[in-house]
């Protein structure tokens, strides 16, 4: 069963991370950066952004980049929620977000259900628009999704 935990970080604070990631993006092809902050339930926060490839198909997404740092630095579950932001970039080089709400694409979604996964979490995924946040659990963008547990 997939555990909901206490939220220790709040929305406005993830998504503040995220947007800084944002900043940090390296999106000189699209143009559009990505920002992604994911809290864990020991209170750390880690964040990614996009890093495009001039061999598109090697561009990283941001969600992948943070739960790349988080698995490097040891952190195996305890995902409590996550936080996206994607668009052009402003003054500041931050994502403005556009009209709609930029969600996980479906690799992210895989990467982020692996970290899950392993704390047997189903964390909230706030997803930035320009008025709007929308507020899904990874279960909801990834229904029945294939993970560790399906290995055993």
């Amino acid at each position: 069963m997939k555990k909901h935990p206490t939220l220790t970080v709040d929305q406005a604070t993830l998504i503040a991370a995220a947007r800084d990631a944002s900043a940090r993006a390296y999106a000189p092809y699209s143009k559009f950066h990505v920002g992604a902050a994911l809290a864990f339930a020991d209170g750390s926060v880690v964040t990614g952004a996009n890093v495009e490839n001039a061999s598109y198909g090697l561009a990283l997404c941001a969600e992948t980049v943070a739960v790349s740092k988080a698995m490097a630095d040891g952190v195996r579950g305890g995902l409590m929620a996550v936080a996206v932001i994607g668009g052009a970039p402003g003054e500041d080089g931050a994502a403005s977000p556009g009209a709609a709400p930029v969600t996980p694409c479906g690799r992210c979604r895989q990467v982020l259900n692996e970290i899950a996964q392993l704390g047997g979490t189903d964390p909230v995924v706030w997803s930035l628009g320009a008025d709007s946040v929308v507020e899904l659990r990874l279960s909801q963008l990834l229904p029945h999704a294939f993970g560790p547990a399906n290995l055993s």
